[in-house]
């Protein structure tokens, strides 16, 4: 039986994120707001929307990241709009999603993954040579 998570793509969406600035008592914060549009795009066979507390990335804006597999690069991405990014944030995490190896050819990807991409993080199981 294969492991779940070599099968499925994990896109974790920081629900706790707010704005640089924004004051603590916000009621509903962006992260909250992002998370929530992306839940409700559409999206393919096995792209899960994963709500995460915190991704230590607080001062820049809403924060995402995308994991998939010990075979595919984990990638962090910054300065997400909560109001705007939702259908691009699914589109990239589609086109991760069918990348064997999780990487998306430079000149594919969603002009906001080339900018605001914080850390790509190595397989846990390299391609072997």
């Amino acid at each position: 039986m294969k492991d779940l998570l070599t099968t499925e793509t994990e896109l974790l969406v920081c629900v706790t994120c707010r704005r640089k600035g924004a004051p603590p008592e916000d009621a509903r914060r962006p992260g909250r707001v992002l998370f929530d549009a992306i839940a409700a795009q559409d999206r393919p066979e096995g792209l899960r929307v994963t709500p995460v507390e915190c991704l230590q990335n607080c001062s820049q804006s809403c924060t995402v990241a995308l994991r998939g597999g010990d075979a595919k690069w984990t990638y962090v991405f910054s300065n997400v709009d909560e109001t705007e990014h939702a259908a691009m944030i699914v589109a990239g995490a589609a086109q991760y999603h069918a990348a064997p190896d999780g990487v998306i050819p430079w000149r594919e990807r969603p002009e906001h993954f080339k900018r605001n991409c914080l850390a790509r993080i190595p397989p846990l199981r390299p391609k072997e040579s």
